[in-house]
């Protein structure tokens, strides 16, 4: 696995920390947000871009602060991915923004969805996307629409404040919290408290980096708390007490670590308090001269969980917490809860996939109405780029099944429809080398066609570039975007996987597969697995251990 190493980087002077005394900003990023915290673009564009339009933003504002309150500018139609690193911001960007609307926790109900939607179709040419955060994101949105969005999304209680920026992102909760009955605890009540404590505190308005978070008390593990940067995971200590293992230093992109645990005991009612705890010391520690570096899992990775145990404890919470127990394994490596799944309360939760969690406003007001007609109105987003109806009574359940699919949203689908990601891609992202949804949804298809009787549990993330939105690390198959011969393409990595045998994907070193090529060789790679694989193999220990040339 590729991670940063202890080293004693910490020792050495102008990281940029401020607890050192290093407050000068050391790079133009840091600098923007000490001319003006990121929150303040909000009243600005209320008050002079809503009027100006697109081209009168403050360039620190467009390509900054604008973030802090979910915007960022897209990428303008027909760049091709090898001008992506070429081209200055200002030449690969539109006149447009990505709109991404905070779903904490995952929860939404069906009146909540229909504003999403009706902002997609009224404002976002009814593109609209699950992310594997949880969010969804509307694309085409125009500055001068914006207040009006936000009026509408705030009257009922949703949010694109910190959805972007160097800010306590979305937090991630199981969106079956509080409804199966194999969950250690419900983590809800403590996703509420941190949200209603901490998001838009301007405490924790100026980060070195973005933050990821997830409180979670699911058995399945459907948060993937070892690529968060901190993470509340769901236990019960020797006393029979329920409450949480605690997870610092995840992340993938460039540099991909697995967080470490602190070994700590962290009971519901501390949760906010030492989810504070845990931004301040990145806040004050994290290394802020290069953004490179910038992440927590550089800052774990010097000082290791037991440094950083003893400083949260001695300078934040002033307390020392009890040591705890490892979460238990996993009930299943299967997290996106997707399928017929017994609620607590005798009703069924339906999970269904999207392809690629791309849906659109006319099919998410579908939704909706599909949610009350045949449940109570309550409808979850999952950290897989699914969706999850929750209250369907037995008798409900195979009509909500038949009335999902007619709009082919699919509660039984094939593996590969199932567990396929991708990220925005070259459609709208500035950072994409290749067209990822598209091609996703293609290589599905073909797959399905090619190999019907597939049934082995296989993940397959395709992402536009090396930053690993889409997870393509931690899949079995994981496809980096790059440009071939001149052409789309992409890096394999194999192997890749979360859970107690947690592993990044094997890279093959100078393997490169053209984008049109991607369904032939995933098909000839599936049948040496399944040709090859002793009894009960999973891929991802099968791709360990087959020989390269053969993985090639």
């Amino acid at each position: 696995m590729s991670s940063p190493t202890r080293t004693s980087r910490t020792a050495q002077k102008g990281q940029g920390q401020w607890a050192l005394g290093y407050r000068e900003p050391l790079n133009p990023n840091e600098r923007m947000k000490k001319d003006s915290d990121g929150l303040d673009v909000r009243q600005r564009i209320l008050d002079i871009y809503r009027h100006t339009g697109f081209d009168g933003i403050d360039p620190g504002d467009l390509r900054g602060r604008m973030r802090w309150m979910g915007l960022y500018t897209q990428r303008a139609q027909g760049i091709p991915g090898g001008k992506t690193a070429v081209l200055e911001p200002e030449e690969l960007e539109d006149s447009y923004f990505m709109l991404r609307i905070r779903i904490d926790g995952g929860q939404l109900s069906a009146d909540q969805l229909r504003v999403v939607a009706g902002i997609s179709t009224e404002f976002g040419r009814g593109v609209a996307d699950v992310t594997d955060r949880q969010n969804v994101q509307l694309h085409w949105i125009r500055i001068e629409d914006v207040p009006e969005i936000w009026e509408r999304l705030e009257a009922v209680g949703l949010s694109t404040t910190e959805a972007c920026g160097d800010t306590p992102r979305v937090i991630l909760g199981c969106p079956l919290a509080g409804v199966l009955d194999d969950e250690v605890l419900d983590a809800t009540p403590a996703v509420a408290e941190v949200v209603e404590k901490y998001l838009g505190d301007r405490e924790f308005s100026n980060l070195p980096r973005k933050f990821k978070s997830s409180i979670s008390g699911c058995a399945h593990h459907c948060t993937n708390h070892e690529i968060n940067d901190v993470a509340f995971v769901g236990v019960r200590n020797a006393d029979g007490e329920a409450g949480y293992d605690l997870w610092v230093g995840g992340g993938l992109s460039t540099n991909p670590r697995f967080a470490e645990r602190l070994g700590v005991f962290v009971r519901p009612d501390q949760v906010s308090d030492v989810w504070a705890g845990v931004c301040a010391v990145f806040r004050d520690y994290g290394y802020r001269r290069s953004r490179t570096h910038a992440r927590i899992k550089f800052l774990m990775a010097d000082w290791g969980p037991e440094k950083f145990r003893q400083v949260l404890q001695d300078e934040y919470l002033h307390e020392a917490l009890p040591d705890g127990p490892a979460p238990d394994r996993p009930a299943t490596d299967q997290r996106d809860h997707v399928g017929v799944m017994r609620q607590v309360d005798g009703t069924n939760a339906l999970g269904f996939a999207l392809h690629t969690g791309r849906i659109g406003g006319e099919l998410l007001a579908q939704v909706a109405d599909i949610a009350e007609r045949f449940g109570q109105g309550r409808i979850r987003t999952t950290a897989d780029q699914k969706l999850v109806v929750l209250d369907v009574p037995d008798d409900q359940v195979e009509d909500a099944v038949a009335a999902l699919a007619e709009h082919d949203l699919l509660v039984r689908p094939s593996v590969f429809r199932r567990q396929t990601m991708a990220c925005t891609g070259i459609e709208f992202c500035k950072l994409a080398i290749v067209e990822t949804k598209g091609r996703a949804k293609e290589l599905t298809a073909e797959l399905e066609r090619r190999l019907p009787d597939f049934d082995t549990p296989l993940t397959i993330n395709v992402n536009g570039c090396p930053n690993s939105c889409a997870r393509f690390q931690t899949a079995d198959i994981g496809f980096k975007g790059m440009v071939v011969g001149g052409e789309e393409g992409f890096q394999v990595h194999l192997g890749g996987h979360l859970g107690f045998e947690s592993s990044i994907g094997r890279k093959l070193r100078g393997h490169k597969v053209a984008a049109t090529e991607t369904a032939d060789y995933v098909e000839r790679v599936l049948r040496g697995y399944l040709e090859h694989r002793t009894e009960g193999e999973t891929f991802a220990a099968y791709a360990g251990r087959a020989d390269e040339e053969w993985l090639r």
